[in-house]
């Protein structure tokens, strides 16, 4: 079994390693040639100010984050591009050594704000994202990357179509103090939620066994996400009930 406390995180810097993003990408996501950040774009992002970090067992790449230095307005912060670990490495704490370190190397450039991307119907990444690293949802994206933009390789082998690419968008306060006290290994209780959105317990089952229900399924929670958020919710909490989970909706203060 692979042994986390011998990885090492840093930056990704040589052509080699910049393959290596490459290479995972393809294994981890199962994506066309067209969809797949090159090594040029890697690179290239690096010189505008973003970097990528890279989790090494050895000399062996076995996961990454890519980040970009992104300006809206007067403001620079940092967009997280996207985030693939090893097959093998998967569900053993990889991931969220990289977004914490991600988190304090965005905090040594003077950054406190980091924004990305996420799936509505998928539980895990939903408590990856709000619960562990203490993200919040104000945004929600419809059909984000065009229709049957599919990232999972086994729903991508079912054949599953007509699928639209509804995203969340995480904002992760990188100095709120629900996450200062996540980082530190802290719990951070929050109350009651004002309300809930139930999610199916698992979306690429349903999606296999019934597509038609699992498009119905994104509409409902689509729906619902918009008037929830449009009534000035927002999402900062997620249940993991195994027939059942839920995102938390609380009033709009700032944790």
């Amino acid at each position: 079994m692979p042994d986390n406390a011998a990885l090492e995180i840093r930056e990704v810097t040589s052509i080699d390693e910049y393959d290596s993003c490459v290479r995972l990408q393809r294994e981890v996501f199962g994506l066309p040639d067209l969809e797949i950040s090159p090594r040029r774009h890697l690179i290239v992002s690096r010189m505008a100010g973003g970097w990528t970090l890279g989790a090494f067992a050895g000399e062996t790449l076995v996961g990454f984050v890519h980040h970009l230095a992104a300006v809206l307005g007067d403001e620079i912060f940092g967009y997280s591009h996207m985030m693939a670990v090893a097959q093998e490495y998967q569900n053993r704490g990889v991931g969220a050594q990289l977004k914490w370190a991600q988190r304090k190397r965005a905090l040594s450039e003077g950054r406190d704000f980091i924004k990305w991307t996420f799936e509505p119907m998928r539980a895990r990444n939903a408590h990856f994202n709000l619960n562990r690293l203490g993200v919040t949802v104000r945004e929600y994206a419809v059909n984000f990357y065009g229709t049957d933009y599919v990232t999972n390789p086994v729903e991508k082998a079912a054949g599953i179509s007509g699928m639209d690419s509804d995203r969340l968008f995480a904002s992760w306060d990188l100095r709120s103090p629900r996450v200062e006290a996540l980082a530190a290994g802290r719990e951070f209780p929050q109350g009651a939620a004002d309300q809930v959105i139930e999610i199916p317990a698992d979306f690429s089952q349903l999606l296999k066994l019934d597509p038609a229900l699992g498009k119905a399924e994104l509409r409902r929670v689509r729906e619902e996400f918009s008037k929830a958020l449009g009534a000035g919710l927002i999402c900062r909490g997620f249940e993991r009930d195994p027939q059942k989970p839920r995102y938390l909706f609380y009033r709009d203060t700032r944790d």
